[in-house]
């Protein structure tokens, strides 16, 4: 029997450590066909999300997906991501997190993955993300401030790879 992945363990370790130090945690993702983002804010096949506590409901951070629901321009979404399209964790305010290898979910991991989470993720609830109030109202990072403006080099994520 092999041994499980570290990576969810990295991003839940590096989510507390962000979030214990008033930090905001980003996550970098692949949109591919498993992942269940809203593809209008997909730039370059990733998408970018803010999993800060406030940014987010019922933030599920799994050893085999990520589950949260978050406001889009203001209509919240339900959100499913496996762990193995998360490509980076960082802090968006000084940039220091880490980077992973892209590691394709197949079909039948993903298959009982949406079949377990069909609960906790029914559209049904009276549960709301609270409002974003960084990016105008929606999760997705475009390289720029709340003004609209780029981010400087030093913005952007410093990040290791991990293997």
């Amino acid at each position: 029997m092999s041994l499980p992945s570290t990576r969810s363990y990295l991003i839940r370790a590096l989510h507390e450590w962000c979030c214990d130090h008033g930090f905001t945690p980003y996550i970098t993702v692949v949109a591919d066909e498993w992942a269940r983002v809203p593809r209008e804010f997909v730039r370059d096949g990733h998408i970018v999300l803010n999993i800060d506590y406030e940014a987010t409901n019922r933030l599920n951070i799994g050893n085999e997906d990520i589950s949260f629901q978050a406001r889009f321009g203001g209509v919240p979404r339900d959100i499913l991501i496996p762990v193995g399209n998360v490509v980076a964790i960082y802090a968006r305010e000084n940039g220091h997190g880490m980077a992973f290898e892209y590691e394709k979910s197949s079909p039948a991991q993903n298959d009982a993955q949406e079949t377990d989470q069909k609960m906790s993720l029914d559209r049904g609830s009276d549960a709301v993300a609270p409002k974003l109030t960084s990016h105008e109202g929606r999760n997705g990072d475009d390289g720029h401030d709340d003004d609209g403006a780029p981010l400087p080099p030093s913005g952007r994520p410093k990040l290791q790879r991990i293997k």
